[in-house]
This record gives structure tokens, sequence and C-alpha cells, in this order.
């Protein structure tokens, strides 16, 4: 099982949003998204950028002007506390966190002494979205805490038939999320979470059998567990609510140092007619900004 204690999670690197931000260039953006120029993009991809990949780097105002300068329409990851300042850039929160406690994917669905907690959070979070009209919150299978993997995906369906209903009247998606168990590296992989195979997320979907219950299909998840990526999006086209891009190996950088077909596997998508939001969520290895406009670059089939 992961260790939580003493690593960093995603409100702690939330948290060092602020920290020094203010001494990083946006090379060309110096006093807000005037004097930046979105690229021509092609229009069939919808661009969204995870927060706390970059809170090391940018702030979230800052992070706002990045993303509408590369022409990126959500910034995700975010809670509903910072749903005024994105809606200030003109943005959305493509993906929200279902409010429960860091890290969230660790106490999740299989097990049902957290499904109230579970619940409570994730209609709050609804709640949220459907004021602002954003479209999905996310939620988590959880560590397998010697749960068998038939008993957590029954518990799992169980937890999601008693909030679907909500997020249904809401027009809220709530899409589950495959993660990697195999590498053991904090934000890379999550050993023990026992989600980490696309059949089994999928048959848990499918189970709970809502035009509401999505897959938040992360291909660098996928890649690493199962591969076959574009056969998977060609197999469950219908269900995926998201998308979140990383390169593989590393979860850095979408270039030419990982293995992962970016444009390939956008051109699948577009042609499956997917209409949601492919999320970015790599951790920089060099310039932030460079690296955020190369995979915007990449994936703008």
């Amino acid at each position: 099982m992961m260790k939580t204690s003493g690593h960093i999670t995603r409100r702690d690197m939330m948290q060092m949003a602020g920290l020094g931000a203010a001494a990083v260039a946006l090379g060309g953006c110096t006093s807000g998204q005037k004097k930046t120029k979105s690229p021509a993009l092609k229009g069939r991809i919808n661009h969204s950028v995870a927060q706390w990949c970059f809170a090391d780097h940018w702030d979230l105002d800052k992070l706002c002007q990045v993303a509408v300068g590369l022409g990126i329409k959500s910034v995700e990851l975010v809670g509903p506390d910072t749903f005024p300042t994105l809606k200030k850039h003109g943005l959305v929160c493509a993906m929200t966190p279902n409010g429960t406690p860091d890290p969230p994917f660790v106490k999740g669905l299989n097990n049902p002494d957290y499904h109230d907690m579970i619940i409570a959070k994730t209609k709050e979070t609804i709640d949220a979205c459907a004021e602002y009209n954003f479209p999905s919150v996310i939620t988590f299978t959880g560590f397998r805490e010697d749960i068998p993997d038939d008993v957590g995906a029954k518990n799992c369906v169980a937890g999601i038939k008693k909030m679907i209903g909500y997020a249904e009247k809401k027009q809220v998606n709530i899409c589950l999320e495959i993660l990697n168990s195999r590498v053991d590296v904090e934000m890379k992989g999550h050993p023990g979470y026992q989600g980490d195979h696309t059949d089994y997320c999928m048959d848990i979907i499918k189970k709970v059998g809502s035009p509401r219950m999505k897959i938040l299909f992360d291909i660098y998840h996928v890649q690493v567990m199962d591969g076959d990526v574009i056969s998977r999006i060609k197999q469950y086209a219908e269900y995926i609510g998201h998308i979140h891009t990383a390169g593989n190996p590393g979860r850095n950088e979408l270039d030419d140092n990982q293995e992962i077909n970016y444009p390939a596997i956008m051109k699948v998508l577009v042609k499956a007619g997917y209409k949601g939001y492919v999320g970015h969520e790599f951790i920089p290895t060099r310039d932030p900004l460079e690296g955020l406009r190369q995979a915007v670059e990449i994936c703008d089939v």
C-alpha cells in the first residue's frame, strides 16, 4: 500500500502554489491575459490543465493566464472555492475533486465504511458544479485494504447508486478514475489502488447503468496497466467522460522521450465523437510553459 505520511499530496502541491510564484515569468504575458495571443487551435480538442502539476511554478491566477494564452479552456482538479477565479478568466473546471480528504484516492467506495462521507462530500461538490455549469466530479474505488476485488466492485456500485440519481438531477457527471498500481513513485503510481484496470472500472460503470456515470480515462495510467489504448478507447468511447494525458514512463511531458503516440490517440477520440475535455496532467521536468504549450500542440489534431 502506498504510504501517505511524509509525502506530497495534491492538496500539499496546491498549497505551495503561492510560494515564489510571483518570481516566475510567463514569457510574453506579464501584466495579464490581454498580452497573450491564443494560438490558432483547430477546435476539435477541448484542452484542460491539472492545477496540481504546476502549483510550484504558478499560482492559480497566473495559471489561468497561461491557460487563456494557450487556448486552454479549463483549469481542473481545483475545489469550488476557486470557481470565481476561473469564471473571471472565462475558464471552467472540467474535473472537480469530490471534496474528500487528501489523498482522495486512498479511502474510496470499495469500503462501505467510507460511503457516508464520500456521498455527502460528492453531493456538495455536485451542487457547486451545477451552480457554475461545470461538467464532472471525480470518484475513486479506493485502496484494496484486503477487500477482495469482486467485493470491492460490488461496494462501489452500491455506493455510486446512492448518489447517481442526485447527479442526474443536477446534470453533472460522476467519473470513476483508473489509476496504475505498478509504479511505486509518489503521484506517478498508486500501489494498492483497486480500480487499476480498465475492464474492472468499466464493469462498475456498466452496472451502475446511468448516462451520468463515466470513466475518467487516464491515458498514462491505462498505458502502464493495460496498454492497447486506442482499442480500449474505441471499445468504451461512449463511456468516456474525461481524458488525462502524461508521458510514459515518468508521467512527464508529452515529448519524444516517452512512448505514447498522442496524435494518433487524439485522432481516434475525434473520430469517435468525443466532446469532453483532454486534461494535461503531466509533471514538468523543464520550463513548464514550454512543456504545456508542446502538449497542447501535440494533442491539437
